[in-house]
């Protein structure tokens, strides 16, 4: 342990403790702007600066540990100035279109310049004039407005692995450019959008599409029907001011019928029905000697890397389509039958926290099963969700609660978990012990997938002799050490070391996507995972093969897991992706 003291104030820390972390102790807020607790520091923007008692000297705090003794300085006349003339150094190379940013009103500069009280730069403007980057289906790149501090490029590469984004040139004309200049839609990009939730600023961020929406909420002649994802019911709250992870399901719910959607759907129940189809899919290879392990298909970033990245992998994918594009494919058959609505007058939306899910809508030929254009029309990510709420004046926390429309609404709280890291995997283990055994099992919390650990691996004794070996890994940086080792035994004629593998490209799983509130951080994925399992713990059903309306769906429709109809609109398939299209 280190004995200091900050601003004369006591205080002992661990050995290795940054002075911005040390202060964070005692309720002192150092000023940053490149530093994101995610990331390793790199002090590139120099708004941290402290100083030591009696020393001119200046540090940066991020990246300066603690030292027996010390005495730091972290706000006097002099700091405030020389971060005060950081701030309109940034300014200077900055646009002034505040008023039309994307992220005007929760701004990190924006911000910055409030609370040094900035109204004038007294520097020479220098613009570069950069165009904008739209190329990308699901975000959108903005190197003018872009500071330099670096966070997406270390998201990318570091976090991600994915090296789609880069800097390139020196001084004030550098910039930030995805990888070989090429434009970002041509790049290796997976759409994760974890580049825009470390933005601090508006220069990446995801693409709106709530105008199209509000266009077909506003027409007399379509029918809009809306789905929400597991995540989102435990991060929209925070737009409206509610801790993380507070749940406003059925809020949620009200306030998508004040938009003016007709029918409003859960992804949770689509989530039952993946689980299904992919259970039987792990039982059938088990049994029939199919390629092991089978990995999970739910995420479309890493649906979109490991056709890039992995593609001798494609015949472990499961087959089954994700939760988004199963409900948009029931809405268009199933649904639209019982309901008597012509398919091609029901305008599908969902509601998600992932940015790729823009892209997934449209990946291949498989996403328009049910034969009447884009099985799911338009995603939204829930910042977008926030943004309409707010533009209809609608109050959400003051809304009476309401319930989904039937049949498919209802979901069992293993469709919640679908949100959180290990969330498929627990999931699955509920179903598939049961398809094994034919026996529910006892205790339906799988405690080993859970947590932020990057990798998470166990066995699970179905008491019949069959033992399965799963992984879960979140964050696309940590995936890769999981399939060397499947790769290794692959290649060295070995049993693989998995029966099942879970993968979500973001950190946290599907709470912690590209398109959840800003200013995400570990404590706040652990407070949305811990609404999640709450939303589990309170469910009349824990399994999703014991939900009654999947039970119904099956019966009325679709037959049978894996069957004749369920494979032709809840399956797909897989190819070869280049790196860079041409």
């Amino acid at each position: 342990m280190i004995n200091l003291k900050i601003n004369g104030i006591p205080l002992e820390v661990e050995e290795g403790t940054t002075i911005l972390n040390a202060a964070k102790k005692i309720n002192i807020k150092i000023p940053t702007l490149c530093y994101n607790p995610d990331l390793p520091p790199w002090a590139s923007c120099g708004i941290c600066i402290v100083r030591m008692e009696g020393s001119p000297k200046m540090v940066r705090a991020c990246t300066t540990p603690v030292t027996e003794n010390m005495s730091i300085i972290t706000h006097d006349t002099e700091i405030i100035a020389v971060r005060r003339t950081v701030v309109e150094l940034i300014l200077s190379n900055h646009p002034n279109d505040c008023l039309q940013c994307p992220r005007n009103g929760n701004c990190e500069l924006q911000t910055l310049a409030a609370e040094f009280g900035i109204r004038q730069v007294p520097y020479r403007k220098i613009s570069n004039n950069l165009s904008i980057d739209d190329s990308n289906p699901a975000i959108i790149l903005n190197p003018e407005k872009c500071i330099r501090c670096g966070r997406c490029v270390k998201v990318c590469q570091e976090m991600q692995n994915v090296w789609a984004l880069e800097f390139l040139g020196r001084g004030i004309k550098g910039r930030i450019a995805s990888a070989a200049d090429t434009p970002l839609g041509e790049s290796p990009c997976i759409k994760c959008g974890q580049c825009a939730a470390h933005c601090p600023v508006g220069a990446i961020y995801e693409r709106d599409d709530t105008i199209r929406v509000w266009a077909a909420l506003q027409n007399a002649d379509v029918h809009p029907v809306v789905q929400i994802a597991p995540a989102v019911r435990v991060a929209l709250a925070e737009e409206f001011g509610l801790e993380p992870g507070a749940l406003i399901t059925k809020k949620i719910y009200a306030a998508l019928r004040r938009l003016g959607f007709k029918t409003v759907f859960d992804t949770n129940f689509s989530a039952d029905l993946t689980i299904m189809e992919e259970g039987t899919e792990l039982v059938k290879r088990l049994t029939q000697r199919g390629d092991i392990p089978l990995i999970t298909s739910c995420c479309p970033a890493w649906v979109d890397y490991m056709e890039k990245y992995y593609t001798d992998i494609i015949p472990n994918f499961s087959t089954a389509k994700s939760p988004q594009q199963m409900m948009g494919a029931m809405i268009k058959t199933y649904w639209a039958g019982k309901a008597g609505i012509d398919p091609d007058k029901i305008f599908s939306v969902s509601v998600m926290p992932c940015t790729a899910k823009k892209w997934e809508t449209k990946r291949n030929q498989d996403m328009r099963s049910a034969g009447h254009g884009d099985d799911v029309d338009i995603s939204i990510t829930t910042r977008e969700l926030a943004r309409m709420i707010k533009q209809a004046g609608i109050e959400i926390l003051k809304l009476e609660d309401e319930e989904a429309d039937n049949p498919l609404g209802p979901y069992t709280g293993a469709g919640t978990i679908f949100g959180v890291t290990g969330g498929v995997m627990e999931a699955a283990v509920r179903s598939a012990y049961f398809l094994v055994t034919k026996k529910e099992l006892g205790d339906v919390n799988f405690l080993p997938v859970r947590g932020l650990e990057g990798v998470k691996e166990a066995e699970v004794d179905f008491q019949n002799g069959t033992k399965i070996r799963i992984a879960a890994a979140h964050q696309m940086g940590n995936i890769a050490a999981v399939l060397d080792r499947i790769r290794a035994a692959r290649d060295a004629g070995r049993e693989p070391p998995y029966h099942f593998v879970e993968v979500m490209a973001c950190r946290g799983g599907c709470i912690g996507g590209g398109g959840q509130p800003y200013g995400c951080t570990d404590e706040i994925r652990s407070k949305r995972i811990a609404g999640l399992y709450q939303d589990d713990q309170i469910s009349p059903y824990r399994c999703s093969h014991q939900n009654p309306n999947i039970k119904q769906v099956y019966d009325e429709f679709l037959g049978e897991p894996t069957g004749h109809k369920a494979h032709d609109l809840l399956h797909t398939k897989y190819e070869e992706r280049p790196l860079y299209l041409k």
